[in-house]
């Protein structure tokens, strides 16, 4: 028999070295202290394992501690945190002291389950626990995680290894995206590998990777096949001896540039196979049917049981007594089918190998072996882990009732361990296979129960669209025999689930209606009392404010009868926000204190929230900036210490204080609170919290990845209306910043016309819209002057004052909640009518103070940009030393957030208006450069005419021109004519501008 080739590390490794240098590089900055990860994606095969296997070499030689976890190809709702307890498990002396990853190791005591009806009164389910218990969740087990590794790499370079992420748990995978949001200043690296060609549309991944990508400090890798050359290369590397040309042309050819389809079509030939098969598949299963029948019979039996299999639970389910099974599996490790790992276990070489077997198993023998592992299985109940694997395994040997009981079991035990998207998993099985195992043999629950229960995992979890599709069948399924009371419960959370979401106003008020009349006739109840204050609130969003006062005002009546302080609060809140519409702004602020504090003493958190919510607009609708920013961080922190981070109003709480912070400056803090959530949320909430984030990347000149960011956000426009808002502004940002006023009307123009076809312009955003279109339509107008365009300079001089109208309008004629416009709305009036000033001339310096002054309220970045453009207005007017005040305050500003496109614009109009932005330098008048001459020549140079056509306008020679342009030249220290023209610009010695940024 031919020599078997060398697989795995053992051969050298060809046509990677870029790869790997990305991979060296990203592990030397996180090695001085600039933490990084990268995501390795490459096809089934590629070579990814095999690069992991690299770093781990060279990262251990530079004496960092390398940690490696894989995932487990057990269905979607399998092991929670499987990869991330296998990397710690290394350092397992290290986390004793970490009592919330007790839970991430067998055997380990979870907690019991959260108590979601403590904390949301009002939109909640009655659950059986203790508050206490709420605390030891998700986010606890997240802190610890990224505790335990910051501590570590306090000592020495940290690198984690994730492979196989296209097969991680929801849970693995919301960790990963709380651990790669919060890299900062610590010695790790972060290396997850998946396969790109796993990833179908629809797989759980995709939305997290869309995530993760967006972040500055994650890096993504592509490990594409072999070119031809290469793959011949990689080929003669695997044989230990020199290969036929034949053999060789025909292996290369084949495996199509996948390393591991070159070892198997390789291996395939050294072992006289006859001939080369033709797939992959019929490779593997070639390698596999060579083994003897007693082998085949464990490799069968392993592949039922997944990548990785016990020996104790193979041994317990194959047909094999002790002895012949050792003769078996010693047989298929020598022939690289398994290898042996750690703590006696058996695994797969590769993936491939083990999905293959499994897909040749007949189907009876696949229920059979799956019957032999829920049997041993269910022998050890009460181990952590094992309901998941329970489930999993009877779903597949058709064992519906016992997979019912074991779908129920995992969904406690994964709230227990805070993943609840495990958890959510879980009871979709279950209630899928409801109506198909008999009454006597479910659980002691209903089916009523499951549907509530997967309607508050879905909404506490972020995912307000499933939340509400299970409170639809919470609704039916209660339609069909339950008490009015308790069917109008389930149709106000209905409603309240729908009214989260933007556009679904008049469904919610048609089931609240519904809810309202099952109640309407019955005696005073706390049930009746909230579906009263969850109609007030819906009918306040629809703007029928006279019946909302009404229905709140009742629903407080009803609620202090019986003695429910939910409900008042929730509608002390409404009634806060309407006599805060009629100008009784401090009358609206004692009622939100007075609402939250009734709300904490009945822990309904969820209506506390939102009562901490309006309290942050209230302030800041009024210019307090401060105040609002002081109660929007206590919401924020209250909603993380309940576990409500991302309910409705803890996300709400969260977009706030991201736009907060941003207006006051603090840049730092805003984009910590934008980062994204710790665990999977819907597209709706990331989409809305990347859109407010996008804000400082612009303003910091990190262009490439705004301009990323707001083409992706593109695709969620119709998710939410602030969506196509805020990103829309964004990109008009971003586009004039970038010198490009066609695409910043581009921006604006859609984001109003989305908006408009969803029915109407929201208050604030069409002014601010409308402001930055007039921006960019004054540079189109300079840019058409300039080239002497009268045609286009007039048509963005009509959009223009087209844009001032729409603001003007909306300032007039819209509804704000507060009843007047605020400060921030002023301020962007103020702007709108500045910029119009700008179309067709230099600007009106006292439109520009007025908006300086009107943005005083404490937003200091847009200050600073009403600043720099006063003091082009001051300079154009000849008010050097008034100029010189303003871009000294705007620079100052610039300095200290970082804004840098401001910064160097600030300086650029600080050089053309010879002003010092150091005051205790003076600045004095220069003679001019340039004789007359010689600044004619330059001026029409810069134009774009040439020597003739200079010199012919001049009516000089066109030698004479050369020497004019060989002493301007010498004067500016350029070496050509366009450089020359470029300095004179940047120097502000030529007047007559070209178009430029911002």
């Amino acid at each position: 028999m031919p020599a078997m080739p060398r697989l795995g590390s053992g051969i050298p490794l060809v046509a990677r070295g870029r790869e790997l240098r990305g991979l060296r590089a990203a592990f030397d900055a996180a090695a001085s202290g600039r933490a990084g990860a990268v995501l390795l994606a490459g096809d089934a095969g590629v070579g990814k394992t095999r690069m992991t296997e690299e770093v781990t070499a060279f990262a251990v030689e530079q004496g960092a501690l390398v940690l490696t976890g894989r995932c487990l190809d057990i269905g979607e709702a399998g092991l929670p945190y499987l990869p991330i307890a296998e990397a710690l498990s290394g350092v397992r002396d290290r986390v004793r002291d970490w009592t919330a990853l007790s839970r991430l190791f067998p055997g380990a005591g979870a907690p019991a389950g959260p108590d979601p009806g403590q904390f949301a009164a009002g939109m909640g389910m009655p659950s059986s626990g203790s508050r206490s218990e709420q605390d030891i969740g998700q986010l606890q087990l997240f802190d610890a995680v990224h505790g335990v590794l910051d501590d570590l790499a306090r000592e020495t370079p940290v690198v984690v290894i994730l492979e196989d992420l296209h097969w991680a748990d929801a849970s693995t995978r919301s960790l990963l995206s709380f651990l790669l949001s919060r890299l900062r200043g610590q010695k790790l690296f972060i290396l997850c590998t998946y396969r790109s060609d796993d990833l179908h549309r629809r797989h759980p991944l995709r939305p997290l990777l869309a995530e993760l990508v967006r972040l500055p400090q994650v890096e993504r890798i592509q490990l594409t096949p072999f070119g031809n050359a290469d793959s011949r290369l990689f080929v003669a590397a695997l044989a230990e001896e020199r290969l036929s040309e034949p053999v060789l042309r025909e292996v290369a050819g084949r495996s199509e540039g996948n390393a591991f389809f070159a070892e198997e079509l390789l291996a395939a030939t050294a072992e006289g196979g006859g001939g080369i098969p033709t797939t992959l598949v019929d490779v593997l299963m070639s390698r596999v049917e060579r083994l003897s029948p007693a082998a085949q019979s464990a490799v069968r039996a392993a592949s039922v049981g997944g990548r990785r299999v016990p020996d104790a639970r193979l041994r317990a389910v194959s047909d094999l007594g002790d002895t012949e099974l050792e003769e078996a599996l010693r047989e298929a490790v020598q022939h690289h089918v398994l290898v042996p790992g750690e703590g006696d276990v058996y695994a797969f070489r590769h993936a491939l190998m083990r999905e293959t077997v499994y897909g040749d198993l007949l189907p009876g023998e696949r229920v059979r072996l799956h019957a032999a592992y829920a049997r041993e299985l269910s022998k050890e109940c009460g181990t952590c882990g094992t309901a998941a694997a329970l489930a999993h395994h009877s779903m597949e040997s058709h064992a519906l009732g016992p997979a019912l009981i074991a779908s129920v079991q995992a969904a406690e035990e994964a709230e227990g361990q805070g993943a609840p998207a495990e958890a959510l998993e879980h009871l979709e099985r279950a209630l899928k296979l409801w109506e198909a195992v008999p009454a006597a043999d479910r659980p002691e629950i209903s089916e009523l129960t499951l549907l509530r229960r997967a309607s508050w995992v879905a909404g506490t979890s972020g995912d307000p669209e499933r939340a509400i599709a299970f409170a639809r069948s919470a609704v039916k399924a209660a339609d069909r025999g339950e008490d009015p009371e308790h069917q109008a419960t389930l149709r106000r959370r209905l409603a309240q689930a729908l009214y989260v979401l933007d556009g679904r106003e008049q469904e919610a008020l048609e089931n609240i209606e519904k809810a309202w009349a099952l109640v309407a006739d019955r005696p005073p109840s706390p049930d009746q009392a909230w579906v009263l204050a969850a109609y007030a609130t819906i009918l306040r969003a629809l703007r029928r404010r006279d019946e909302a006062e009404g229905h709140a005002r009742r629903a407080i009546e009803v609620a202090e009868a019986v003695d429910a302080g939910g409900p008042a609060a929730e509608g002390l809140i409404t009634l806060a926000i309407l006599a805060e519409s009629r100008g009784l702004a401090e009358e609206s602020r004692d009622m939100l204190v007075e609402a939250m504090r009734r709300a904490a003493a009945v822990e309904a958190i969820t209506v506390e929230l939102r009562a901490r919510f309006y309290l942050a607009i209230n302030f800041y609708e009024h210019g307090l900036l401060t105040d609002a920013i002081a109660a929007v961080d206590g919401g924020v922190d209250r909603a993380r210490e309940t576990g409500l981070t991302w309910s409705a109003f803890g996300l709400e709480l969260r977009v706030v204080q991201v736009v907060m912070r941003y207006a006051a400056g603090d840049w730092d803090g805003s984009e910590a609170a934008a980062e994204p959530p710790g665990h999977r949320v819907s597209s709706t909430v990331s989409a809305r919290l990347a859109a407010v984030g996008a804000h400082v990347a612009v303003g910091r000149g990190r262009f490439a990845e705004a301009e990323r960011l707001v083409n992706e956000l593109r695709s969620d426009w119709h998710r939410d209306i602030q969506i196509p808002l805020v990103a829309g502004g964004v990109g008009a940002e971003l586009a004039t910043w970038r010198g490009r006023p066609d695409r910043a009307v581009e921006w604006v123009r859609d984001a109003l016309e989305w908006v408009a076809q969803a029915g109407g312009p929201t208050l604030l955003a069409a002014i601010r819209m409308s402001a930055l279109g007039i921006a960019a339509h004054a540079d189109l107008a300079a840019a058409a002057t300039t080239r002497r365009d009268p045609e286009a300079a007039q048509l963005a001089t009509v959009e223009a004052r087209r844009l001032a109208d729409l603001a003007r309008d909306t300032a007039r004629d819209g509804r704000p909640l507060t009843g007047t416009l605020g400060p921030e709305g002023r301020a962007w009036l103020a702007r709108a009518e500045a910029e119009l000033s700008r179309v067709g001339g230099p600007g009106d310096p006292e439109l520009w103070r007025a908006a300086v002054d009107t943005f005083d309220y404490g937003a200091v970045y847009e200050q600073a940009v009403c600043r720099r453009r006063l003091a082009e207005a001051l300079l154009a007017a000849d008010r050097r030393d008034e100029a010189a005040v303003e871009l000294r305050l705007a620079d100052a500003v610039a300095a200290d957030l970082g804004a840098r496109p401001l910064r160097e614009a600030v300086r650029k109009a600080a050089r053309r208006g010879r002003v010092s932005l150091d005051e205790n330098v003076e600045t004095r008048d220069e003679v001019d450069l340039f004789t007359p001459r010689e600044r004619s020549v330059l001026a029409l140079v810069a134009l774009g005419r040439t020597n003739r056509q200079v010199g012919d306008e001049l009516f000089i020679s066109e030698k004479t021109v050369s020497v004019h342009l060989s002493r301007i030249m010498a004067k500016l220290g350029a070496s050509r004519r366009a450089e020359a023209v470029a300095v004179a610009y940047e120097r502000g010695l030529l007047t007559e501008q070209s178009p430029t940024a911002g």
